[in-house]
């Protein structure tokens, strides 16, 4: 279990964290070359006009006031309007639409890296140097070595062009339309965003299956640079693990094999396979945006590039803050699940 004072004492911790990147990302934007108001309103726009959207955007005031504002602001997940990307609405909104698909593609890579990555690596371990071993390794460092822009059309090309199987772009089929809300005992819901997950709730089979048809293949390309670390890293842990000396103790009392690895190796070989998986998950979470373009998926990752391009402002700020926020979280979530693998890290 973990305890409340560990927690907390986590939770503060966040606060400076956040604190910082909020501060390091306003000095960064503050610093940057061209005026937002020009920007906003184009080249075209007049003097008085430019003027009169800077007082507007409160950009006349002192800088600390400025920079005081965009806290309270932040604090509030009030980012302001989105002027050159989605003009006139709310980053807030655009985050909301856009981030579920991110999240949904990392979850997935996550879980495929995970449900194939821990197996094969503990069976290289116990292997060592066997045939399996050995494939296991040039496999891992061949995922970890493909770039993103590559294994992506191969993918495409395999299963979409030649063999027809999964389709090679969009979340779901064009003939598909979700509706807005889900009804639970009489009450209207909104939807996750997540199309897996809102078929499901909705109850429609042939929807949630064209949509995990749709999220195989990006879903894939990203799980397969997942499975290759994962599998690296639970393979040289559990070589560490396997020679520690209560491992041969349990099995000079004549223990098995299969239940001396699960029930006392596992579990402490997986303590630093769990930092891994909580560093690439907010590293999926951002890198996704290849796989989102090559896959032709709207995600975050993707809303950032076009906002930088564009120099929105408004929408890089919340952005990246909302990055900042979503690593933020794994890592308590890493460290939680620290403090339950070995319960001598709280104290």
């Amino acid at each position: 279990m973990v305890s409340n004072r560990f927690l907390i004492k986590r939770l503060l911790l966040l606060v400076p964290v956040l604190l910082g990147v909020a501060t390091f990302v306003f000095i960064i934007l503050h610093l940057a070359p061209g005026d937002p108001a020009r920007v906003i309103l184009g080249q075209r726009a007049s003097q008085a006009r430019v003027l009169e959207l800077r007082e507007e955007l409160g950009l006349d005031d002192p800088l600390w006031v400025q920079y005081l504002r965009f806290l309270l602001d932040a604090a509030q997940f009030d980012f302001g309007q989105s002027y050159t990307v989605a003009r006139g609405q709310a980053v807030r909104s655009v985050l909301a639409t856009r981030l579920p698909v991110t999240i949904e593609l990392a979850l997935y890579g996550q879980f495929i890296g995970l449900l194939l990555g821990i197996p094969l690596g503990i069976i290289s371990a116990v292997k060592q140097d066997s045939v399996v071993d050995h494939l296991g390794r040039i496999g891992a460092l061949s995922g970890i070595s493909i770039p993103i822009y590559w294994s992506g059309p191969m993918l495409i090309l395999l299963f979409s062009t030649f063999l027809g199987i999964f389709p090679a772009s969009g979340r779901i089929g064009s003939t598909i339309f979700l509706p807005d809300h889900w009804s639970l005992f009489g009450m209207e819901l909104p939807l996750t965003g997540m199309v897996t997950v809102d078929t499901l709730l909705l109850g429609d089979i042939g929807a949630f299956i064209s949509a995990s048809r749709h999220l195989f293949l990006p879903a894939a390309t990203i799980g397969i640079y997942s499975l290759a670390l994962i599998s690296r890293m639970m393979r040289s842990s559990m070589l560490e693990v396997v020679r520690q000396d209560y491992m041969r103790t349990a099995r000079a009392k004549g223990q098995g094999a299969r239940i001396t690895i699960l029930k006392h190796g596992l579990r402490n070989a997986l303590i630093p396979v769990v930092t891994v998986v909580g560093i690439q998950f907010g590293t999926l979470l951002g890198g996704a945006v290849l796989t989102e373009t090559v896959f032709g998926i709207g995600g975050i990752g993707t809303t950032l590039v076009e906002a930088i391009n564009a120099t929105d402002y408004t929408l890089v700020q919340g952005t990246v803050l909302m990055f900042a926020l979503l690593f933020t979280l794994v890592n308590l979530a890493v460290d939680m699940t620290y403090s339950y693998l070995d319960p001598r890290i709280q104290q």
